[in-house]
């Protein structure tokens, strides 16, 4: 029973801050190669696929297992996981990392090493989530496990085992955008309306549940399509018309109001980018397929880079007792990452000045990370003060 064996951990899991040095080793050895160093890396058959594995599974999976590992004792009233438990589980994630930085392991071994990670995090989560009762919170758990067997088809392609291409890359992408989707679609108003009452403004941060739920339907329904068939004109349209609902859910929430507080800005910034790149996948289906990548990156690159920035920043501050404001510092890393987001969506949309908007991308990534680590990593090293969870 990992939630009840282990004292309350005086620190935080350490995976946000294994999250930030992964996104600053990705893109590190990205920026390289584009600068013409020969990377020797053998997993997955080239660096472009290893940069997309690697983000999506590494740095996503470790933001992942940091979030839930923090919230679920809040949703469920049991102790966080610890102890032995926790060790097994940052150290599956550390092994699938270094295997995946080895010029010699073969697929089969990185398979090994590298797909229980996120088995692992699916059990401990689904155990803690029955144990506690706390129902509501299965979806989470199914999106966890869809992760998971995104990454087991990701390997399998890249062994040839399955005639299947960028399946995996495409489910990954769809669970981790649908994760933002359910828990970003709590907090961000939630954490809105908080900040609204203590500056004393009428709470509005709201959409109507009809909407809410049409949000939810239609962009799992359009990822199933896109997973399925990534160029049929039925993915298209139904990614366009998730965009419209998501569109409309951020809309009812006035991020606009926000903007003397970038920790809650951040919220609706990075959320949306959802809508921008299912608009994006959609137009790329139906009119124009160069905007393929476009898509993709406002949907990695945008949402999931800035959403899950702002989470681990205010996940950090609140956890720990903290002042849930954004230091200029803070203010910074955000700049950083949503310029990156223009940027690499920019070098997408403008092949003719990819060769200059890529570098500066990954460069301004790089920055949004080392200051994340630079600020936050000492929270995270330090003893909890704490908890605030507005």
């Amino acid at each position: 029973m990992p939630g009840q064996r282990g004292a309350v951990p005086r620190r935080l899991p350490p995976f946000f801050l294994g999250a930030g040095a992964w996104a600053v080793t990705v893109l590190g050895v990205r920026l390289a190669e584009l600068g013409g160093l020969d990377v020797a890396l053998a997993a997955f058959d080239g660096l472009s696929r290893w940069h997309a594995h690697e983000l999506l599974f590494g740095y996503g999976g470790a933001v992942v297992a940091g979030f839930a590992l923090t919230a679920i004792p809040n949703w469920t009233g049991r102790l966080p996981v610890a102890g032995r438990a926790l060790a097994a589980l940052w150290t599956l994630w550390l092994l699938g990392r270094l295997g995946s930085l080895l010029p010699s392991l073969p697929g089969y071994s990185l398979l090994i090493l590298d797909a229980p990670f996120l088995f692992a995090l699916a059990l401990l989560a689904g155990w803690e989530i029955l144990a506690g009762r706390n129902y509501r919170n299965l979806g989470v758990l199914a999106l966890i496990a869809l992760l998971a067997g995104a990454n087991v088809c990701f390997h399998l392609e890249a062994l040839r085992l399955i005639a299947a291409e960028q399946t995996g890359q495409r489910m990954a992408l769809a669970a981790l955008i649908l994760l933002i989707g359910l828990i970003g679609g709590r907090i961000t108003p939630s954490f809105t309306n908080n900040w609204f009452a203590r500056t004393g403004q009428p709470r509005a941060a709201t959409s109507p549940p009809l909407i809410e739920h049409l949000a939810h339907g239609l962009t799992a329904a359009a990822f199933a399509a896109w997973i399925a068939l990534p160029e049929a004109w039925v993915s298209g349209g139904a990614l366009l018309a998730a965009a419209l609902a998501q569109f409309a859910r951020l809309a009812g929430w006035p991020g606009w109001r926000t903007l003397a507080e970038p920790l809650v800005l951040a919220l609706h910034a990075g959320y949306a980018w959802i809508p921008v790149g299912l608009v994006l996948l959609g137009v790329a289906i139906l009119w124009d397929a160069s905007l393929v990548s476009g898509g993709v990156h406002a949907l990695t690159t945008g949402a999931i880079g800035l959403m899950t920035l702002a989470v681990m920043t205010r996940a950090t501050l609140g956890h720990t007792g903290r002042s849930l404001h954004a230091s200029p510092g803070t203010t910074a890393l955000y700049a950083a990452v949503a310029t990156s987001a223009l940027t690499r969506v920019g070098a997408a949309l403008l092949p003719a000045m990819a060769t200059g908007l890529l570098p500066l991308a990954g460069g301004l990534w790089i920055v949004a990370y080392a200051l994340f680590l630079a600020i936050f990593g000492p929270v995270l090293l330090r003893p909890r003060l704490g908890n605030r969870s507005d």
